[in-house]
């Protein structure tokens, strides 16, 4: 039994390529070269080298002591949080603007919700000289707009999406749409594990090396390379693909994943797949999705933007419905006082999504002796006006 993705980039019954006709050569081409071209040991030399020197990897595992001492158990943090960029999303874009150079492309797409991925995305296609477009939905330009700003002094054009909720998904569809018109130049830069294969298993991989550190640094920390448990929030779900990534397959890892409740799971505004979702199409992959019962999709809300999206990546989908992964809802109010109460413990100031994941420390009980690892997938810095606004700062 294995959690990982099989050839076909099935996660159980969730994954596979569900694209129109006219997608198909451009998804075809990089699922039968992006393995071989990973695993070239130029290619290899070449992202761990930028993995180092230009995003400051390995980022450390930090042990929070006053949080340890508040909730009486070990709690480490993976600080992505100080990666280039502010956040995770960096692994994957410079895996994928290597992976696109390989293959001939000249032109970048992308979406974005928080603007974190945008921002990665930007901040490669600057690196390598290579034009990029990055579609936002118009709500989330609105609420995030330090990193469009980003994104504009990288290089980048930022175009609204206007449809729908105006947030990720609807990003999505529009970047979808370019794909499709200009399917030969251009290479789109997912930026989560959901999409068509093989782009879930791509990003896992190049995600994957968080927890490749984590192994190593818990080596060193505690003479052991498993924790009891790993924690990450869920909206996509790239940081925790890449937090969970080395421990799949090892039973005695507890995998914890901690999704959006928005006002509450019954609230008809959340963002909580897990409890919500039923089995779909979105995107061009199989997972679970929320949709209302003639199969339209339903809009999700969260106050991070990170999160709101009504679907989850087919890896997750199927940890949830194996029952590998324990998953955890957390409504706007619990997630931004754990951002708070981190900041005021720790002096680190956490994304809201990442904070959804802390927020799960008052109802989860651990046992004193338990290690606990929680990625810390981005820093606060693009949420400031949220938080000001929530707590009247």
């Amino acid at each position: 039994m294995t959690y990982q993705a099989d050839e076909k980039g099935y996660y159980g019954e969730f994954g596979g390529a569900f694209i129109p006709e006219m997608l198909y050569p451009n998804t075809e081409e990089l699922r039968q070269n992006y393995i071989r071209i990973m695993n070239e040991p130029s290619f290899k030399k070449e992202f761990d080298q930028l993995l180092k020197d230009y995003v400051g990897r390995p980022t450390p595992l930090y042990f929070a002591n006053r949080l340890s001492e508040k909730y009486n158990t070990k709690i480490y943090l993976k600080r992505e949080d100080l990666c280039h960029t502010g956040a995770h999303k960096v692994n994957n874009t410079i895996g994928q603007i290597l992976m696109a150079k390989k293959l001939g492309k000249t032109r970048i797409i992308a979406e974005t919700g928080a603007g974190q991925h945008g921002v990665a995305t930007a901040t490669v296609c600057a690196l390598m000289g290579i034009q990029c477009v990055v579609y936002m939905g118009e709500i989330d330009i609105a609420r995030q707009s330090p990193n469009v700003a980003r994104m504009k002094m990288l290089g980048a054009e930022v175009r609204p999406a206007l449809s729908g909720s105006r947030t990720l998904k609807d990003a999505t569809n529009e970047a979808i749409r370019d794909w499709i018109n200009n399917p030969v130049d251009t290479h789109y830069i997912i930026g989560s594990v959901v999409g068509p294969h093989p782009y879930p298993d791509m990003v896992a991989r190049f995600q994957s090396v968080i927890s490749a550190e984590i192994k190593t640094q818990l080596q060193e920390k505690e003479g052991r390379e498993n924790p009891d448990y790993v924690v990450a929030c869920v909206g996509g779900g790239s940081n925790a693909a890449g937090a969970y990534y080395h421990y799949l397959d090892q039973p005695e890892v507890g995998i914890i994943a901690v999704e959006a409740a928005g006002k509450g799971i019954d609230s008809g505004e959340s963002a909580a797949t897990s409890a919500l979702g039923k089995v779909g199409i979105i995107h061009g992959s199989k997972t679970l999705l929320m949709q209302t019962p003639d199969g339209q999709i339903t809009e999700p809300y969260s106050i991070s933007a990170g999160l709101d999206y009504p679907g989850v990546g087919p890896m997750h989908a199927h940890l949830f419905k194996s029952g590998r992964g324990e998953f955890i809802s957390i409504t706007d109010d619990d997630a931004m006082q754990a951002g708070l109460l981190l900041s005021k413990l720790e002096g680190i100031i956490p994304a809201i999504e990442s904070s959804h994941a802390f927020a799960i420390l008052e109802y989860r009980k651990f046992k004193p002796e338990d290690v606990v690892v929680i990625n810390l997938s981005g820093r606060g810095d693009k949420d400031l006006n949220t938080y000001i606004d929530y707590f009247n700062l």
